[in-house]
């Protein structure tokens, strides 16, 4: 049965810090596409995922989208945005469904003023996105699309437990700003390759060394920054680096 602390933020609290929160989290469904919060809406709830994967992208005047941040099991968010204004930075989005807790963004705010572990906790956190947020905008603008699919496949494989991933071409291609015909002909490149076996709706990890090695440094940078932040918010999973 899955618990609050299936959320690795959540499960890295003492019992004692943990207690504090504990009361006022609730259990909610995120299905595939749900928009949680539109760019500019009010920010109420902060929430902690737990096989839900949840991206913050921006949409351009064409339609596209860019994504910014990417929250998995070992993250919160809307909580950053709710302490500058208030207001959603962009939409996030529901990429993999799944479920996740939440609490009143007021609630957390008290609770984080009286507790100091809580209050560090979410201080490690904030940093850690923000290095994030920067690596993601770095890589978007300079590594090809081959090498951003393989640190996207190898983020998520980080936050599921399992080699069989709901990804389609289509979330793909939408989480990397690029047309699905690209994001076929890299997915069918890497089988070939026999990093990853293809089936309707699923890519499975065949060869998860051979994808680091076919991913670009910010899929590491990323991950060493939260362990160094947040230890023990990422599997026992090897990362080469």
């Amino acid at each position: 049965m899955i618990t609050h602390r299936a959320n690795r933020l959540l499960a890295a609290l003492a019992p004692e810090d943990f207690a504090a929160l504990e009361p006022h989290l609730e259990f909610i469904e995120l299905p595939k596409g749900k928009v949680v919060y539109e760019a500019g809406a009010p920010i109420t709830h902060a929430y902690f995922p737990h096989k839900a994967i949840v991206s913050l992208t921006t949409i351009l005047d064409n339609g596209g989208s860019v994504e910014m941040a990417v929250f998995g099991r070992e993250a919160m968010f809307g909580y950053v945005g709710a302490l500058v204004t208030r207001q959603s930075f962009g939409r996030y989005v529901t990429q993999l469904a799944g479920t996740a807790s939440r609490i009143p963004v007021e609630r957390l705010n008290a609770i984080s003023r009286e507790n100091a572990m809580v209050r560090q906790l979410i201080s490690n956190f904030t940093e850690a996105l923000l290095g994030q947020t920067l690596q993601t905008v770095a890589c978007n603008a300079v590594h090809s699309v081959e090498a951003r699919c393989c640190r996207w496949i190898l983020s998520t494989h980080d936050r599921l437990d399992q080699d069989a991933l709901p990804l389609t071409h289509e979330t793909l291609a939408e989480m990397l700003g690029v047309q699905r015909s690209t994001v076929s002909s890299v997915a069918r490149s890497l089988q070939i390759a026999g990093l990853i076996h293809q089936g309707r709706g699923v890519i499975t990890v065949t060869d998860r060394a051979g994808l680091e090695d076919m991913s670009c440094e910010c899929y590491r940078a990323i991950r060493s920054n939260f362990e160094r932040l947040l230890p023990g918010t990422y599997p026992n999973i090897s990362c080469k680096g």
